[in-house]
């Protein structure tokens, strides 16, 4: 089945920074005492059923405001923002130097980051030293208790519309054959491209709520240490709407942090290993 992707637009000359309005507009969040400390992990927790609701509400109120600020988006900034990420991305060392690595594919209906172009470009890209091919590892949500595989895929036309209409990789693949899965795989991958409604400067993602990545993130972390891998970097692609004030996201212990942001102006990096490639 032959998924038609959107063509990326031309790159624009726009200079665009972060725009922090929407952001001062918001009520801060009486959570902001937890949501400072600088791990999900790290003790002080409180595993309290009152405390972690008190958090979920937080958490969906919060959800509200960022889904509202992007359906309100003027597409001519969501236009220039996507191919402003998508060129800083693909331009990234990091980016360039990765032989592995799993992204989601970016969905209208949720209005993500576009990952189009970055997409395309590892798919159609052939260059002829094989150690610069880069292996894609993509989503596929496959029930509703937090369990979603990241599987290898070669083409566009690997994927199809789910029952949300969101692009995902087939299980089988032409031949009939399971597609291989990260989680499985012989080799680690070097880089995390993910998605979220909201992130701070301290690393803090807020989900959409079914927790399928903080669940995969916190698997293949495991997987890597098991393995004596080197931990991927986890760089989140965020409109500058959804980046928020520190302190306003707040965390449970599941939660992970991400390594770095890419915005529209430019890569935010948060994690030593980010502050150590990004620079």
């Amino acid at each position: 089945m032959t998924i038609p992707w959107a063509v990326a637009k031309s790159a624009t000359a726009v200079a665009l920074s972060t725009t922090h309005s929407a952001v001062l507009r918001r009520q801060p969040s009486p959570c902001s005492a937890i949501a400072t400390m600088s791990t999900a992990g790290e003790k002080g927790f409180s595993s309290d059923a009152a405390h972690l609701d008190t958090i979920f509400k937080q958490k969906k109120a919060l959800r509200s405001v960022i889904r509202r600020d992007l359906k309100s988006m003027d597409p001519t900034l969501r236009s220039q923002e996507d191919e402003a990420i998508q060129r800083i991305v693909l331009e990234a060392p990091w980016f360039k130097a990765c032989k592995g690595l799993c992204s989601y594919v970016s969905s209208s209906v949720l209005r993500e980051v576009d990952t189009t172009r970055i997409l395309s470009h590892i798919l159609t890209s052939h260059p002829e030293d094989l150690q610069m091919r880069k292996k894609l590892f993509v989503p596929r949500v496959e029930d509703r208790n937090r369990n979603m595989r990241m599987l290898n895929i070669s083409s566009t036309e690997d994927l199809i519309a789910s029952s949300m209409d969101i692009l995902e990789p087939a299980p089988l693949d032409a031949d009939g054959n399971e597609r291989e899965d990260v989680l499985f795989a012989n080799e680690p991958v070097d880089l995390l491209i993910l998605p979220g409604l909201a992130f701070d400067k301290a690393g803090r993602r807020l989900g959409r709520g079914g927790g399928y990545y903080d669940t995969f993130l916190s698997r293949y972390q495991e997987l890597a240490e098991e393995r004596n891998w080197k931990q991927p970097l986890k760089i989140a692609l965020s409109y500058s709407v959804q980046i928020v004030d520190e302190g306003t996201i707040p965390l449970t212990p599941n939660d992970i942090l991400v390594d770095a942001l890419v915005s529209p102006s430019g890569v935010i990096p948060i994690s030593s290993a980010a502050l150590e490639i990004c620079h």
